[in-house]
């Protein structure tokens, strides 16, 4: 399950060309039995990611991929504020049964609101993986964000050549997640 926001939802593109349909199709290719489920949300906070956690949870996934915090980001919403709703998301997450494995993707906010907030929001990430023990994919938007090539016009959207690139990005991470989730299960 990708939790998330318009990037996820694949805002302006085909819903087959969002990233996460395009997850699913690497599943395919390798042989691996999972179904994805886009539960991206254009507009959405983490606070809003927060307030649906729990239904969103009635059927635990067995992954998890949280992707929240760009909409705070563009808001200048508090890193705090922020950190406390994502350490929420995985409390409640970790609380199901079975619990799900969770993978962070980090965001970064844009520069204009300065150095020092652009820092702290940075940190977020990071600090909550290696305080929850989780993968971590850095950024999102790593080889997208600034390309025009590779953004729609609002210069925030991947196109669907930027979407297949997150996807490669959040693969890396997920992939062998995946894989290592299957032969857990193959050994019981």
């Amino acid at each position: 399950m990708f939790l998330g926001t318009s990037l996820t939802a694949g805002y302006g593109l085909d819903p087959a060309q969002a990233y996460p349909a395009l997850i699913q199709s690497k599943i395919d290719s390798a042989g691996l039995h999972y179904r994805v489920v886009n539960a991206g949300v254009s507009g959405e906070t983490s606070a809003g990611a927060l307030r649906r956690i729990a239904w969103l949870l009635r059927t635990p996934p067995v992954v998890l991929v949280i992707e929240t915090g760009a909409n705070d980001g563009l808001r200048a919403q508090s890193p705090d504020s922020l950190r406390g709703n994502i350490q929420a998301i995985i409390d409640r997450a970790r609380a199901t049964s079975p619990p799900p494995r969770i993978i962070l993707i980090g965001m970064e906010a844009l520069p204009n609101y300065g150095p020092a907030y652009a820092q702290r929001f940075y940190r977020v990430y990071p600090d909550l993986a290696a305080k929850n023990r989780l993968p971590l994919v850095p950024f999102l938007l790593a080889g997208v964000a600034g390309v025009d090539s590779l953004n729609q016009p609002d210069g925030i959207h991947p196109t669907a050549a930027g979407a297949r690139r997150v996807a490669e990005t959040v693969w890396r991470t997920l992939g062998p997640e995946l894989k290592s989730v299957k032969s857990v299960k193959s050994e019981k």
